[in-house]
């Protein structure tokens, strides 16, 4: 009897999921974001610290008159930092819980393509056991023959770290 609405709610999730997503790399995988949540790509540039942020948060950039946090999704996916020629800054909108929006950029190894996803393409997250948490995974999307991990951006940072980070923007 439970597993009926697991099932119904769990290919819900997967439907809803359907759409467009623009695909980043970091560490040879790929990953990807709903571009509806992507406001722009730009090359890297300085990043002026912020004291006392998670070690993920890089610090804030100046762009166009508005100042937005930096996170680095190595660092937030336990990866090693590092930089090549091809990183860039995804600018995002990401919805707190308080129905605010904010902007931040995410540091990815490069930008690959934008894809158009159908359900049939998307596969629920897997369960990984008790330790792993995977609130932050939209699904898994089969694209010509590679596996994409799909990210809710909104939840891959913590959001009372967005809230740390987004009060003096």
């Amino acid at each position: 009897m439970s597993s009926a609405p697991a099932t119904s709610s769990t290919s819900a999730v997967v439907q809803k999921n359907a759409g467009k997503y623009l695909t980043v790399v970091l560490d040879n995988e790929a990953y990807g974001i709903a571009v509806l949540k992507v406001r722009e790509i730009i090359r890297m540039q300085k990043i002026t610290p912020v004291p006392q942020v998670p070690s993920f948060v890089k610090g804030v950039i100046n762009l166009r008159g508005r100042v937005i946090p930096i996170i680095d999704l190595r660092v937030k996916f336990g990866l090693k930092s590092e930089f090549t020629e091809r990183t860039c800054i995804v600018v995002v909108q990401v919805k707190l819980p308080s129905e605010q929006v904010v902007q931040m950029g995410l540091i990815v190894d490069s930008v690959e393509e934008v894809v158009n996803l159908t359900s049939e393409e998307i596969e629920p997250t897997p369960e990984f056991g008790a330790k792993i948490d995977t609130t932050y995974l939209l699904g898994m999307a089969k694209v010509k023959g590679q596996v994409k991990t799909l990210l809710d951006i909104d939840r891959v940072v913590a959001p009372e770290t967005i809230q740390a980070i987004a009060q003096p923007a």
